[in-house]
């Protein structure tokens, strides 16, 4: 089944990202309607369906786990100049800007595989792994588009450009698939993935709360659009607990 997913989160991610590609100026607004209803939607999978999830399988030490999550996306966040909660610090540097990309790459890279890890676990709650799919999915389409536009912007070459989209769309999926075959090959592996989804819900916690601050603090106000996209991303989100009764 997680095939599936894999490959539709694979599909989504890389048709997302390869907007810059058509529309050569993406709205900023539209990113910001998408991001804010990202954030709902992920925010609401990680209270919702991972929290419950997590505690249920290993307890208190949950707890700890999630900190070190929050802490260790807040580390990445220093590579990637926060390009996973949708937009760029790039400081101006004598009239120019200087993009780091291959530390935003690695950055990216290493938060992609890390969110990718939680995929390949298998959950007790029926609703747990469609609902990780669809708030890796909601986050990964803007995370891809930044890239996309990133990557166009610094080499003005298509061919690495689509490329390194195809390699960034990749991760996640892969990542979900390695971590279910070593997982059912091993049993310390499947051990460490367990421990690995309260790291990542704490991460999830700051991606998503940090793009309502973010989000908020442009315009200075939560307009009322911004506010229907927030409200859309949790009514989604408390929907999926519909299927979750069915056990």
């Amino acid at each position: 089944m997680s095939f599936t997913y894999s490959l539709i989160l694979f599909l989504l991610t890389f048709i997302g990202g390869s907007l810059p590609l058509w529309i050569k100026k993406l709205n900023d607004d539209a990113m910001q309607y998408m991001l804010a209803f990202s954030g709902a939607f992920l925010l609401s999978m990680t209270f919702l369906h991972l929290l419950p999830e997590t505690f249920e399988e290993i307890g208190s030490k949950a707890g700890l786990f999630l900190l070190i999550g929050f802490f260790i996306q807040l580390f990445i966040q220093r590579f990637t100049h926060g390009i996973e909660h949708g937009h760029m610090h790039v400081h101006e540097h004598e009239g120019h800007k200087h993009v780091p990309v291959t530390s935003i790459m690695l950055g990216l890279s290493v938060h992609a595989f890390m969110e990718g890890l939680p995929l390949g676990f298998n959950y007790r709650m029926e609703a747990t792994e469609p609902a990780l799919y669809m708030a890796v999915a909601a986050h990964k389409i803007p995370e891809a588009i930044l890239v996309t536009s990133l990557i166009l912007q610094t080499s003005k070459s298509m061919t690495r450009t689509v490329l390194a989209l195809v390699l960034f769309s990749l991760i996640t999926p892969m990542s979900g698939v390695l971590a279910n075959a070593l997982g059912m090959s091993y049993h310390f592996i499947a051990q460490l993935v367990i421990s690995l989804i309260p790291i990542v819900a704490g991460a999830f916690i700051h991606i998503s709360t940090t793009i309502f601050f973010e989000s908020g603090t442009r315009h200075h106000m939560l307009t009322g659009k911004k506010i229907l996209a927030i409200l859309s991303g949790l009514g989604i989100g408390l929907l999926t607990l519909i299927f979750e009764h069915h056990h």
